[in-house]
């Protein structure tokens, strides 16, 4: 004798891997992180939330979150996905040129030249705090990792007693993909 399942059984277990799919596209579409540091204020400020959408484009005036750039100190090579994140606003995209006065300090020397193709130019809303491409200079498209899309809640909106958009409330990546928290970096000794 055969049992057979119940007619509900089926939809149910199609339901069950629609959502199952839909959330790990969602997963692999967007990330919540946390800002840490004060080069992005005032318009990001440490302990805000932030929704990023991946992708490797990006335009001017966006925030990208991008991972971290080689250091001349570093003691050898750190695996891209162990690197960790930083977020600055988009000034440059492939083929601006850069003015001769455009910031200080130019370390990179970077004034005057044309963002090459695949990079963008990147700086701190805090120019005082920010260690950005006047820094380490043109960020190429395989260290990005997304786009700011907004500001869920954090520090401001704590403050004020509300927590805004609910959105990313409770959302950890898991361990091996674990962002925690962006760096909003300031300048090495600093």
């Amino acid at each position: 004798m055969t049992r057979r399942l119940p007619a509900a059984v089926l939809p149910a277990a199609g339901v069950a891997l629609a959502a199952g799919l839909l959330l790990l596209s969602v997963r692999r579409s967007f990330l919540v992180a946390t800002v840490d540091g004060p080069s992005m204020e005032p318009a990001l400020s440490s302990g805000d939330r932030v929704l990023v959408r991946r992708t490797k484009e990006a335009r001017t005036g966006q925030v990208l979150v991008f991972r971290f750039p080689d250091l001349p100190s570093a003691k050898g090579p750190v695996a891209m996905r162990d690197r960790q994140l930083l977020l600055k606003r988009v000034v440059a995209v492939p083929g601006d040129r850069l003015p001769v006065t455009w910031e200080f300090p130019d370390v990179r020397e970077l004034a005057g030249e044309v963002v090459p193709p695949g990079s963008v130019v990147v700086l701190g809303d805090n120019r005082a705090t920010s260690w950005d491409s006047r820094h380490y200079g043109f960020v190429p498209r395989e260290r990005f990792v997304g786009i700011v899309i907004r500001r869920l809640y954090g520090s401001r909106a704590s403050q004020a007693g509300s927590r805004g958009s609910h959105a990313g409330a409770g959302y950890e990546d898991p361990p091996r993909r674990q962002v925690g928290r962006l760096i909003a970096a300031r300048p090495p000794g600093g």
